[in-house]
């Protein structure tokens, strides 16, 4: 039997979506054949249900054309005022996105969904408005014809003679929530037509007589209804597709029958069809519901194309993006080839390619004529559908603002300049072989003299190229055959057989220049390969070691400015989630365009749908988290980023710094997280330590002083001893407690500040026994000292709160005798305070170290007071004189803790004195 469980990755991927749809706003097309039909009547008329129902309905753009019947269903609705912008000496009424944004109503209608904003707007094109709106969770309602869609464009223009330069990606009505058809008849919209409904009676005439004959009416309704029956179709798949997640395998697994077919690859040409070539792959992929790509072959003689040309190849692909296809610039001198090893690796069971021109005249016949490109793909790839795409008058340009000069690369090249100095190093050195082998003509056989010419052309083609290297083998045929070839001095041949000679060399010598253009070739497309592939890796290693976001700003800017050229900033954000702006921003950075890519996480300014009049290019720092910051850059080459490859490698420049930036903010909430974890620890175990030491001779004291008011007089002096132990306890705990914070700011600040001197040994080791008397109490102290110490010098005072605290703590936690001993090694001094107690706790054997940690005791829980601090100092104070301090258990029994300070030979006694 079947698992009929769902399937984990379909369940969290359909929560994952359903959870971004509730985020984002819906969008509702009323979508027609042509104008005319009453998209905006039905539009206005469903916004007047809504707005009786109780919903906040907002009119942000309705055109209603002068008719009367439109107009009137703007009554009783709010209504958004329109943004006036100057251009060219005229007012025009623009959408007002900001306004619609801050109003934020539950439904907005904003008409024209194919209208192109005047220059300045913040979009090129109002449907770009319209995805903002949506992005911030704003319903809206739109209009489209059937003409506006960019994939339909080149058939409409076809059908009606006319064509439509204000278009529609298809994704935007595929991603439509709802699609209403308005529809009618094309005999009812040309009576409308007539009746005035539709335009001005001069339009109205001047349209019947072109767009709106009936034919182009038929056709483009019936667009329209298999352009909205596909939607239709999407939906049921879709909601196929949701059920199959929700149900498991369905109803006997009949939900699992929406398979996918193969991929669809396009070919995009360098000829003026390839922008049909694209929207027929853009329609068929959407027919079948696939991914589709689409790839252009780069050979040496493309590569030799026109500005003007190239720039039509970038428009195309640039198309594609648009229409959702991914996009590959490829480079190789077999077309064919290329394009079947792509369909491989991409599991394309499609190609889409233009219809090639069919051959004129004598190419017909001639007999070198290249194998066509669907033959020689079907040879390559038997097993790959070929589709050709008839011939259209549509081609794509790019806008000027984006064609500013670029260097060659692989991606884009400008056309070769004629090199006039390669020309003429060919003719000299065809004169020079010639010189050269004037003299040798009746010494070397007319072979070698061949072979001394074809060694020319072999050099030049070698040093200048295909050109030079042609020109190269015309000159030496042409010496060859009249200075040394009988008769001299003359173009007869007397011999038939120097033809097929003189055609060898010019053969060759083509042929030789041939191949050294495309080992050029290759080799560039393989430095710039190269380059790409040695800046990731550069910036990959270089961030790996990055510990600071300012190392990553630093990096991320310099790896993209190195390999862009001109200048880039890395924007990151601050602790409020604020872009930081540059404190002098560079000329043409705009930082509003800034922040709008950092709050929509979407590329803007140059090169993009959104503000691409601006000469700077934004691209969001998008990590797995959230968005980091922004990429800002200023290209040396603004075209650049119109190629595929180049905006690939910029994305991933992006993310790799993105994706370093949240490495280093989590590195740094984990160090905060630590220092907040032991801050914490610390706190608690002061609290811990002092909750009861620092509270039991309180209240003894308070206790103590209350009894003295009612005890004899002859018992006062014995509670008065009992309140200065009581206070001594107490003063102990307190100086422990601030001799450690003045050690630990001591060692915070670099250094303990010692008071070094020449000391002796055995004077110290009285006073710290005098001053430990209090706490030692009846306890036995015994000393084991060398008899000849030498003098040491070390800060006395702290020493001697060593020793002190050694003793006071044998005698809390051992048992008497305690031994003190110290004894002279080269180099070193060996204090030693030792009990015979039952020695160190179990649990510390073999980490003893522990044991000098801050508020850690020999026993957790113990009648013993103390705050664990008294070792703590221990080791603070010998550590800042250089030396060490362990314990371990003693032979025989008992603790013993081993001091080892550094020494040096002391001075004699005159300058002991000074």
């Amino acid at each position: 039997m079947l698992d009929a469980r769902p399937d984990p990755d379909a369940l969290l991927a359909q929560l994952r979506s359903d959870a971004a749809r509730s985020l984002r706003g819906k969008l509702r097309i009323y979508f027609g054949a042509s104008a005319g039909v009453g998209k905006t009547w039905a539009m206005l008329s469903a916004a007047q249900r809504e707005h009786a129902a109780g919903r906040d309905v907002l009119v942000g753009v309705a055109e209603t054309h002068g008719r009367t019947e439109t107009a009137a269903l703007l009554a009783g609705l709010d209504a958004l005022p329109m943004r006036e912008v100057d251009y060219r000496g005229r007012r025009l009424a623009e959408f007002d996105l900001d306004a619609a944004l801050a109003r934020k109503p539950a439904v907005l209608l904003v008409d024209e969904l194919a209208h192109t904003n005047a220059p300045g707007s913040r979009h090129a094109k109002r449907w770009q408005d319209v995805q903002e709106l949506l992005a911030a969770g704003i319903e809206v309602w739109s209009a489209l014809n059937v003409q506006h869609l960019e994939s339909l464009n080149g058939t409409v223009g076809a059908i009606t003679g006319v064509r439509v330069h204000e278009t529609v990606p298809d994704t935007v009505l595929d991603e439509a929530d709802e699609v209403v058809l308005v529809d009618v008849t094309p005999d009812e919209l040309t009576a409308r037509l007539a009746a005035g409904k539709v335009y001005l009676p001069q339009q109205a005439e001047r349209a019947a007589q072109n767009f709106f004959r009936k034919g182009n009416l038929i056709a483009l309704r019936e667009l329209a209804l298999r352009r909205t029956a596909e939607h239709v179709e999407d939906d049921v798949r879709g909601w196929r597709v949701e059920q199959s997640g929700a149900a498991g395998n369905g109803e006997g697994g009949a939900l699992q029958a929406w398979n996918t077919s193969g991929a669809i690859l396009a070919c995009v040409g360098p000829h003026e069809g390839a922008a049909q070539t694209v929207r027929t792959a853009a329609r068929l992929a959407g027919q079948l519901n696939v991914r589709w790509h689409a790839a252009y072959v780069e050979t040496p003689r493309l590569q030799r194309l026109a500005a003007q040309e190239r720039d039509r190849i970038l428009a195309v692909l640039k198309l594609a993006e648009e229409l959702g296809a991914a996009t590959a610039v490829l480079t190789g001198s077999d077309v064919a080839e290329q394009l079947a090893e792509e369909a491989r690796r991409l599991n394309c069971a499609t190609l889409v390619l233009g219809r090639s021109a069919p051959l004129e005249g004598w190419r017909r016949w001639w007999p070198a004529t290249p194998t066509p490109l669907p033959r020689a793909l079907a040879q390559r790839a038997p097993a790959l559908d070929i589709l050709e795409v008839g011939h259209a008058d549509s081609s794509r340009r790019l806008a000027r603002a984006a064609i500013n000069g670029m260097r060659a690369d692989e991606g884009d090249h400008e056309k070769a300049p004629v090199h006039w100095p390669g020309y003429a190093w060919a003719t000299a050195i065809s004169v020079a072989l010639t010189l050269v082998c004037a003299p040798l003509a009746h010494v070397l056989e007319l072979s070698n003299i061949v072979m001394l010419f074809m060694l020319g052309v072999v050099g030049v083609a070698m040093r200048f190229g295909r050109g030079p290297s042609a020109l190269a083998a015309l000159l030496n045929v042409a010496a060859f055959d009249y200075f040394f070839v009988p008769p001299r001095l003359s173009f007869a041949v007397s011999d038939v057989q120097y033809v097929l000679t003189f055609a060898i060399m010019l053969g060759v010598g083509l042929l030789v220049g041939q191949l050294m253009a495309g080992l050029r070739f290759a080799a560039g497309v393989s430095t710039s390969r190269e380059r790409r592939a040695r800046s990731l890796f550069e910036l990959t290693r270089e961030l790996s070691a990055a510990l600071e976001s300012t190392q990553v700003v630093a990096l991320g800017a310099a790896a993209v400015q190195g390999h862009f050229g001109g200048h880039a900033l890395v924007l990151v954000t601050d602790a409020a989630d604020q872009l930081v702006l540059p404190g002098s921003p560079p000329e043409g950075f705009d930082a509003q365009v800034a922040d709008w890519a950092f709050r929509h996480g979407q590329p803007a300014g140059l090169a993009t749908a959104t503000l691409a009049a601006q000469p700077w290019h934004y691209v969001p720092l998008q990590a797995p988290m959230r968005v980091r910051g922004v990429l800002a850059l200023s290209p040396s080459q603004p075209r650049w980023l119109l190629i595929p490859e180049q905006a690939q490698q910029l994305d991933t420049l992006a993310r790799q710094i993105a994706i370093a930036l949240e490495r280093v903010h989590y590195v740094e909430v984990a160090q905060r997280a630590v220092v907040e974890m032991e801050s914490e620890r610390l706190r608690n175990a002061l609290l811990g330590a002092i909750s009861h030491d620092v509270r039991t001779p309180l209240t003894a004291l308070i206790a103590l002083a209350e009894s003295l008011q009612t005890l004899p007089s002859e018992a006062h002096a014995e509670a008065a001893r009992a309140i200065v132990a009581q206070a001594h306890e107490l003063h102990a705990l307190v100086n422990n407690l601030l001799d450690m914070a003045r050690l630990e700011s001591g060692i915070a600040g670099g250094a303990v500040n010692l008071r070094r001197d020449w000391q002796s040994v055995e004077e110290v080791v009285g006073s710290a026994i005098r001053a430990a008397r209090t706490s030692l109490g009846n306890s036995i102290v015994q000393t084991a000292l060398d008899a000849d110490l030498p003098l040491v010098e070390f800060d006395a005072v702290l020493i001697e709160r060593v020793l002190v605290n050694l003793l006071e703590n044998a005698a809390k936690y051992g048992a008497p005798p305690i031994v003190v001993g110290a004894r002279a090694e080269p180099g070193t001094l060996v204090l030693t305070v030792r009990d015979h107690g039952p020695g160190l706790p179990a649990a510390l054997l073999g980490r003893e170290q522990k044991l000098f940690d801050k508020f850690t005791r020999g026993e957790t829980e113990s009648a013993t007071p103390g705050v664990g601090l008294g070792l703590a100092i221990c080791r603070a104070v010998v550590t800042a004189h250089g030396g060490e301090i362990a314990a371990a258990n003693a032979q025989g029994g008992g603790a013993e803790f081993t001091v080892t300070l550094p020494r040096r030979e002391p001075p004699e006694p005159a300058e002991a004195q000074l």
